[in-house]
């Protein structure tokens, strides 16, 4: 029986057996309501609204306390022997290479395909409204981590849900934090393996596939994919073994290095075309609240702009702070301003650069997706708008790509490894048997899609939304506290600053 053969019989079983599963928690999870003419999912309505709550609560942080957050994750505020494993940089890095993936290049062309270019303007906002919520999660993240005698440190919802509940609201909400940090650390664990590793390496086979030859070329073949599998299994193996540390060097160069290769080529694009620019950014705002051929209209265009920005930067869904919580601070604010331009760099920065590509370039393939979205794919789109100035682009995507997926691979690996040990112990024993899961998963995401477990992966990760933000408001007083603490600090730290300055400026004097 042939590699092919097995392969395929494995996804037919597997997706036969889950699909009933998967279809009936997606209906639950992403249960819509019929809105001015088209479809509003509940689940993205509810981090929205979240969003503005925060916002409103905590007085525009993100806009007020953008140049500080800037200047902590600079290094500006640190402090020696602060308890974590990894600078604010780092940190940042591990949780945005979670976030930044191929939704940022396939998923806005699907956006402003669907919703027009106005959905751009709309995307933008909810990312500066998932600003706040991010915002309020890392810093409970921080707030309620367990540092462990070995140095390593544990955080995230499994973690800030019962510890903080308890803290809160006494035996009653330990009680509860219990279940729902049990609920989240299941949630975050199947999200892992399934959308957070398999579904990444194959799209990024499958990009990989399509420009060496396609099924005929070099790596079409079931040996290609099998050898594609064990590279990046390997790869990804080595750098778990590490620990955060070692995945945090990693994503520290990967990151900076895949945005800043997508995003030159967006300005390179944008730079061709130079003499649209002003046309469309006018279009973006026209179509903002007045598009044409979009179902619902403006709130069509609204829904799905917000659609694409919840489901990009993964605000209130309780993943980011896992990653941040390992950083190095006294305080847990700190590490909160620094995870809130978290969604600006995903969604406002790399998001809109996507959307504003494809607007200028206006692609034949975009035309034609506004007419039948279901008839071309969107990373072709993408693909096709960066053609219309470099026709060898695709290579570049590719390796983009590439980047996208790997690191994305590894902090889910990180994620799910948190998860793991929540629900089964820190032991070296049950350690290595989740690296050795997860290592295997790796190899199956080249030869399998089991499509039906990804999606329930989707479905079971917004899920943890519904419970994360409960507890994001049960527990913002504590939030708003830490705030206010790491404030006076900062406060502290200016006035010492400038007394230092003076006795310097009276010794010269003298």
């Amino acid at each position: 029986m042939s590699l092919d053969s097995i392969t395929t019989s494995v996804d037919e079983a597997v997706s036969g057996f889950f699909e009933p599963i998967a279809k009936w928690l997606g209906e639950v999870v992403f249960y819509s309501v019929p809105v001015a003419g088209t479809e509003l999912p509940l689940i993205v309505a509810w981090l929205v609204v979240a969003g503005l709550v925060f916002t409103a609560w905590f007085g525009l942080v993100q806009v007020r306390k953008f140049k500080l957050a800037v200047d902590v994750v600079r290094g500006k505020y640190d402090e020696k022997g602060s308890a974590g494993e990894v600078n604010h940089f780092q940190a940042l890095t591990a949780a945005v290479s979670g976030t930044v993936g191929l939704g940022n290049i396939a998923g806005v062309a699907v956006a402003v395909s669907i919703g027009g270019a106005g959905a751009t303007f709309w995307m933008i906002l909810c990312g500066l409204l998932g600003m706040a919520t991010k915002f309020v999660e890392v810093t409970l993240g921080v707030k309620y981590r367990e540092v462990h005698a070995d140095g390593t440190v544990s955080g995230g919802p499994m973690h800030y849900l019962p510890k903080g509940l308890a803290d809160r609201f006494g035996k009653n909400g330990k009680t509860l934090g219990k279940v729902l940090g049990i609920l989240a650390s299941v949630m975050i664990l199947f999200f892992g393996l399934f959308g957070g590793n398999l579904f990444q390496v194959n799209q990024s086979y499958a990009q990989l596939v399509s420009v060496t030859g396609g099924e005929d070329g070099l790596m079409g073949s079931s040996a290609g994919a099998l050898f594609f599998g064990i590279l990046v299994a390997a790869l990804v193996g080595i750098v778990l073994l590490g620990g955060i540390r070692s995945i945090a060097s990693v994503t520290s160069r990967l990151v900076p290095a895949m945005a800043g290769i997508y995003i030159v080529a967006c300005l390179v694009v944008i730079l061709v075309h130079a003499t649209a620019v002003p046309a469309a950014i006018g279009t973006i705002i026209e179509g903002a609240f007045n598009p044409e051929g979009v179902a619902g209209g403006v709130l069509g265009a609204l829904i799905i702009g917000f659609k694409r920005a919840a489901f990009s930067n993964e605000a209130g869904l309780g993943s980011a702070p896992i990653a941040h919580s390992a950083v190095k601070t006294k305080h847990p604010a700190s590490e909160g301003l620094v995870a809130l331009l978290e969604p600006f760099i995903d969604t406002v920065v790399i998001c809109t650069m996507t959307a504003l590509t494809i607007v200028i370039a206006d692609p034949a393939s975009w035309a034609e997706a506004r007419k039948d979205p279901d008839s071309v794919g969107g990373v072709t789109i993408t693909s096709d708008a960066f053609g219309t100035v470099m026709p060898w682009f695709p290579y570049i995507l590719t390796v983009a790509v590439m980047l996208f997926a790997i690191s994305t691979v590894l902090t889910w690996g990180y994620y799910g490894l948190k998860a793991w040990t929540h629900l089964f112990g820190r032991s070296k024993a049950s350690e290595l048997t989740y690296k050795v899961v997860y290592t295997l998963f790796a190899i199956a995401g080249s030869l399998l899609t089991l499509q039906t477990l990804i999606d329930m992966a989707d479905a079971v990760l917004f899920m943890l939304a519904v419970i994360n933000i409960i507890g994001l408001y049960l527990l913002a007083p504590v939030v708003k506290r830490e705030l206010n603490s790491f404030l006076e600090f900062v406060r502290a730290r200016k006035a010492g600053a400038e007394d230092d300055e003076d006795q310097e400026s009276v010794k010269t004097t003298v």
